[in-house]
């Protein structure tokens, strides 16, 4: 079995190569640093499998260049799937899986730590004092305690915020088509307008889809909570960046961080320092006190790492030996026949 790894940064080959060592020597891997596209397909010709991350591009010319070529699996090592066209991986017969969790908490921390920066402004401290200057004005935030925190969509990572934010002595309300009994010893289910209108603190841990693309837009932030703090660590497309920005300008929205961006792509994960980036929204929001980019690591951590790694390879195990896997977005129509190196389509 071979692997081919796209948007592979020096992180996921340290963990993953550690993972293979242990458990898994007989697979093959290539590492690719750039993501998987329409251009760089080819590269897959010689493999039964390809990994990729949130910013490949899966669509329906990838997937049917991939099948051609002989892949039979692809392995998605994040939860989010809306880059790939899962009704075209279906129709060909690709078995499709995902990292459906991983570390939640490592990113309901980051959640967390974006939000006292935002409003403890840590990172404009930070500069200021480098510069030798201690002066403290306009650094003044106010407590978590007693606050009212919106969280949308109560997954795994939702729940995660939650638990921690009770901590500080949070009163929290929860959107989620979906209902999670065990949040309701935390706080109230409430409708997304109820929840804007009291929150001083909204937080984003939504899967994106149809339904929920720019579920932050013009008409949501007119119905925030005056100076509320929006905080997304989730899908950059959950924001419509212009609305925010128009709402950051009005005052209407009090601050914003963003460990993702709609328009991510083409920019996260490289370095651009050297070049004029051609992103005037981002450039605009950069410009902002109070507003924080990140540059989507909310999962980085020690511990998320090694789960990505180990249930990827768990998945590309289930692929191998014909079993039906937990983690699949589509199940797929391929077997691997003993000694042969290509799929064979049943």
């Amino acid at each position: 079995m071979k692997l081919a790894v796209f948007s592979a940064k020096s992180y996921d080959r340290e963990y993953f190569q550690s993972v293979q060592r242990s458990l898994y020597p007989s697979y093959q891997i290539e590492y690719h640093s750039f993501a998987l596209s329409e251009e760089t397909v080819p590269l897959a010709s010689d493999c039964q499998a390809v990994c990729v991350f949130v910013n490949d591009v899966l669509d329906a010319k990838v997937l049917s260049a991939l099948r051609a070529y002989g892949v039979g699996a692809v392995l998605l090592r994040c939860a989010g799937f809306d880059n790939v066209d899962l009704q075209k991986a279906e129709e060909l017969g690709l078995f499709v899986a995902r990292v459906p969790a991983y570390s939640p908490e490592s990113v309901a921390e980051f959640a967390v730590a974006l939000i006292q920066a935002l409003n403890r402004k840590t990172h404009r401290a930070y500069t200021r004092v480098r510069e030798g200057n201690f002066s403290l004005d306009g650094f003044t935030g106010f407590t978590l305690h007693g606050k009212t925190v919106g969280i949308v969509g109560i997954g795994k990572i939702g729940m995660a915020l939650a638990k921690i934010l009770k901590g500080f002595g949070c009163h929290l309300l929860a959107y989620d088509p979906f209902p999670n009994e065990e949040f309701e010893q935390y706080g109230r289910l409430v409708p997304l307008d109820e929840l804007l209108a009291q929150s001083h603190i909204v937080s984003l841990h939504c899967p994106l889809s149809k339904a929920t693309k720019y579920i932050i837009n013009d008409q949501s932030l007119a119905k925030i909570k005056k100076g509320a703090l929006l905080i997304n660590t989730s899908r950059g497309g959950l924001v419509d960046t212009k609305a925010a920005i128009t709402a950051l300008k009005s005052k209407q929205l009090g601050g914003l961080a963003l460990d993702v961006y709609e328009a991510e792509s083409y920019l996260f994960y490289t370095d651009h320092s050297s070049e004029i980036i051609q992103d005037d929204d981002l450039m605009r929001l950069l410009t902002l006190p109070n507003a924080i980019m990140c540059g989507h690591q909310a999962f980085l951590t020690e511990e998320a790492l090694t789960q990505i790694a180990e249930i990827t390879f768990r998945n590309l195990e289930d692929y191998a030996q014909q079993r039906k896997c937990d983690n699949s977005l589509v199940q797929g129509r391929d077997i691997l026949v003993s000694g042969d190196t290509q799929p064979v389509r049943i």
